[in-house]
């Protein structure tokens, strides 16, 4: 246990330490927004454009680790909507933007510094084939879910659909950076050395202050949501999407690393991005504000139960 602690110690306590800088006026909501802002549009981009565009995509994308991994989110995904639409009685537009917070883990800001302290940088490699599709996969049907909800609302046909989703999707520099890896992956062009040399400067910034501006992300949110509707969303993002995906990756025969890779990307907590898409459609915010918040602190332990499971 005092291993495992160690190992998901350091990535919490920087997030504690950008929550307490906020909360005690040591950083203002505008240094938080500005620093989210640096790794959201350029630091996380580069760092994800340098590891895909060195993936080895033919050994890495392999159909079961994304099955394993892609299952679970979208099952999460649509029990998050039902359970929202039935359970708790929240309109069809309230219950995606629920269920989006169920789908999105957070498999940047926390996934990769946990996989990587828990089994080495060698042991990402699944990490980055997940990560690459991961925008795409949980933006393109969480946005196209909404835009059906809402043009059936509205009694609208769904003729304009597939420009607004890929409007959306498109304006996100985390899907650009990811989009131009795998462009000069697929055509194998050279980055010269010294563009090279400054992309790893930025990203070797991108997941410490991250995670530390996260922290003072977090220190705006309070548990303002109903607690059982975000309880339910927390109980699908730690338990049921790892679960399902532990269970689909050993029967599949997954390798040791992409079965890690897989599992604790799919235990980590809402990412932010749960909140951005409730708050892009004015829908369930506090809900989406609120998991975010517990989830990441309940991924405390919850991450130390699924690294004690893996091999």
């Amino acid at each position: 246990m005092e291993d495992l602690i160690a190992v998901t110690g350091p990535v919490f306590l920087v997030i504690g330490f950008g929550y307490a800088a906020r909360g005690t006026g040591a950083m203002t909501d505008a240094t938080v927004e500005g620093l989210m802002r640096f790794t959201q549009k350029f630091a996380i981009p580069a760092l994800l454009f340098r590891a895909i565009s060195t993936l080895d995509l033919g050994a890495e994308f392999d159909p079961r680790l994304l099955a394993a991994f892609y299952v679970g989110a979208v099952l999460s995904f649509a029990l998050g909507v039902l359970g929202a639409r039935r359970l708790f009685g929240r309109g069809w537009e309230d219950s995606i933007a629920i269920g989006f917070g169920a789908l999105f883990s957070n498999s940047l800001l926390l996934g990769l510094p946990i996989t990587e302290r828990a089994f080495g940088p060698d042991a990402l490699a699944g990490n980055y084939a997940i990560i690459a599709i991961h925008s795409p996969v949980c933006y393109g049907l969480g946005i196209t879910a909404m835009e059906v909800a809402r043009a059936r609302a509205a009694g609208a046909g769904l003729a304009g659909l597939p420009p607004k989703v890929l409007r959306s999707m498109f304006s996100n520099a985390l899907i650009l950076g990811i989009a131009l890896g795998l462009a000069f992956n697929l055509l194998a062009l050279p980055q010269p050395a010294m563009l090279a040399e400054a992309l790893d400067l930025l990203v070797r910034t991108a997941l410490p202050a991250a995670l530390f501006g996260l922290g003072g992300v977090l220190w705006r949110y309070r548990p303002e949501g109903s607690l059982p509707t975000v309880a339910f969303v927390c109980a699908l993002s730690l338990v049921l999407h790892p679960a399902v995906t532990f269970g689909l990756g050993t029967s599949f025969g997954l390798s040791t690393d992409a079965l890690r890779s897989a599992v604790v990307t799919a235990a980590m907590a809402p990412g932010i991005n749960a909140y951005i898409f409730a708050d892009l459609y004015g829908r369930a915010r506090r809900v989406a504000a609120t998991s975010v918040l517990v989830g990441t602190a309940a991924s405390l332990l919850t991450a130390l139960g699924w690294l004690a499971m893996l091999p």
